[in-house]
């Protein structure tokens, strides 16, 4: 029994969440999340695939020759801000003053190193002449141009990029124009997510920046499909309020505002399982907004997808005819085994070791489960210092075995054998995703069914000077799809080049040359 009130019950109707869920989150709160058991990290030959050119070149030649059978779509989350990659930047526009300090004595200050690399390479930034030209006149001395060039880069008075969406700044410059993340990633799926000369991509972004999105498609869409020989169909969709989660005081009840109203955050990118669920394609590309590249090197991450991707179709091949067998056939002992032997092999499942004892239905009944689910195919990249996730063999609650896309606070780092296998791993996770989202009948599976609740996370916040506790759902590559059929296989380093400060716009896959 609930003690809302009246108008809590309108405000929690109109954000169109159910009244049991939000139950449900509070006493969540009360229990706590606990952490991943992790069991070994994933490591090639034993949960992380590695191909040869050849076995590459296969798996690329199988896409090619099946795509244009096929559905296809590029999903790519993009309502992330721009303003955490200027931290640097607002700090100077703080702490830096043009009239009484210099700038070579501020930029040799070890803790100013990140605006040191700023403007040493500054003329190699896409908006540099942009910026130059709009400041022009205004600054007397170097300490002056350094000050306002930052100013009109992030103020609302000038270019406004710190309010920007990350995915419409300008990452690289081609001479006459600059292109926005949004601009490669149409370039890019056209490269991959393109059947017969028409490309679609989905993007979810903030309500507030759709306006923004939809004015910069239609300002590059007829040049990038004339230099892509593409046709751009593009669509949006915002994260729904109503995956929004209720934030609670330390005491667990809920939190109100100062009017009295329910506090509701915003639940995380795990709330855009909801948004992937709305999509029907065939074969979906998962890849975040940030991570592009300039052309010289845009088929080598395409050649990497379309290994992704061909490896999709060569397991789902197998899956589908095995559900069709058990669906229509009686099944020989014989037959019930080597399914198994595939979603072991092939699936990274993991059965009981007392299947073979159990009746003929019941094994049945297991290979239908473990074989009616959505599949993922996630690159892994090498592991170089990069922060992130990364793929493990993990025991669930109910001791089984999975491989999972694992974060560190969902580790207990206090506890020394988990740490140990937690810095053993040898790869980490870039969000370079091939799904499939239908069964052997060519229906879509309901995707909210393969969510594991409980790999959320709860974090310790601050409102109007008082602390909550906030709950994040369980990440869209983490528990967001735990139950599906998971591969990991090892991709290039040079498919991972994601911008997370202003100054990886320096490094070579987004410099021209």
């Amino acid at each position: 029994m609930s003690n809302f009130s009246e108008n809590d019950l309108k405000q929690i109707l109109k954000k169109g969440i159910e009244e049991t869920k939000i139950l449900d989150q509070i006493e969540t709160f009360k229990e706590g999340i606990p952490f991943v058991r992790l069991e070994a990290a994933a490591i090639v030959s034993h949960g992380i695939s590695k191909f040869s050119k050849e076995e590459e070149a296969q798996l690329i030649h199988k896409f090619e020759g099946r795509k244009k059978g096929s559905s296809l779509l590029k999903f790519v989350p993009a309502s992330g801000a721009a303003s955490r990659m200027f931290k640097s930047l607002f700090n100077f526009l703080e702490t830096f003053d043009p009239k009484k300090d210099t700038l070579a004595s501020y930029l040799k200050s070890p803790s100013n190193k990140d605006m040191k690399v700023f403007f040493d390479g500054w003329s190699n930034f896409p908006f540099y002449e942009s910026i130059k030209s709009r400041i022009e006149g205004k600054a007397h001395t170097k300490e002056e141009e350094a000050y306002f060039f930052v100013e009109e880069m992030l103020l609302s008075e000038g270019l406004n990029y710190g309010f920007y969406p990350k995915g419409l700044l300008p990452f690289h410059s081609y001479g006459s124009y600059a292109s926005t993340p949004f601009e490669e990633h149409l370039k890019e799926g056209a490269k991959y997510a393109n059947a017969a000369d028409d490309a679609h991509l989905h993007f979810t972004i903030s309500e507030q920046h759709s306006a923004l999105f939809k004015l910069e498609f239609e300002s590059i869409k007829e040049r990038v499909s004339k230099e892509t020989k593409t046709n751009f169909h593009v669509t949006y969709s915002y994260q729904k309020p109503a995956t929004d989660t209720i934030a609670v005081t330390l005491e667990n009840e809920p939190f109100r505002n100062s009017d009295g109203s329910l506090l509701f955050r915003p639940g995380g990118h795990g709330a855009l399982i909801e948004n992937l669920n709305e999509q029907f394609a065939d074969i979906i590309f998962i890849k975040n907004i940030d991570n592009v590249v300039v052309p010289r090197f845009a088929n080598k991450v395409a050649n990497s997808k379309k290994v992704l991707a061909g490896l999709l179709l060569k397991v789902q091949a197998t899956a589908f005819r095995y559900a069709k067998m058990l669906d229509n056939e009686s099944m020989s002992a014989e037959q019930l085994n080597n399914m198994k032997r595939f979603l072991e092999d092939e699936l990274n499942a993991r059965l009981s070791e007392s299947f073979s004892s159990f009746s003929i239905e019941e094994q049945i009944r297991i290979l239908k489960d473990k074989l009616n689910r959505p599949i993922r195919i996630c690159g892994m990249v090498k592991n170089e210092g990069e922060p992130g996730g990364g793929p493990f063999w993990i025991r669930d609650r109910s001791n089984h075995l999975s491989l999972q896309i694992v974060e560190s606070a969902q580790v207990d780092m206090s506890d020394t054998e988990q740490l140990n296998i937690f810095k053993n791993s040898t790869h980490f996770n870039p969000v370079d995703i091939v799904c499939g989202i239908k069964n052997h009948k060519g229906e879509k599976y309901n995707l909210l069914n393969f969510v594991d609740v409980k790999q959320g996370f709860i974090t310790q916040k601050t409102k109007e000077g008082r602390d909550l506790k906030a709950l994040e759902l369980p990440g869209l590559w983490n528990g967001g799809m735990a139950h599906w059929n998971t591969i990991f296989v090892e991709v290039p380093i040079a498919t991972f080049n994601p911008v997370k400060t202003v100054n990886d716009l320096l490094k070579p896959a987004h410099q021209k040359k």
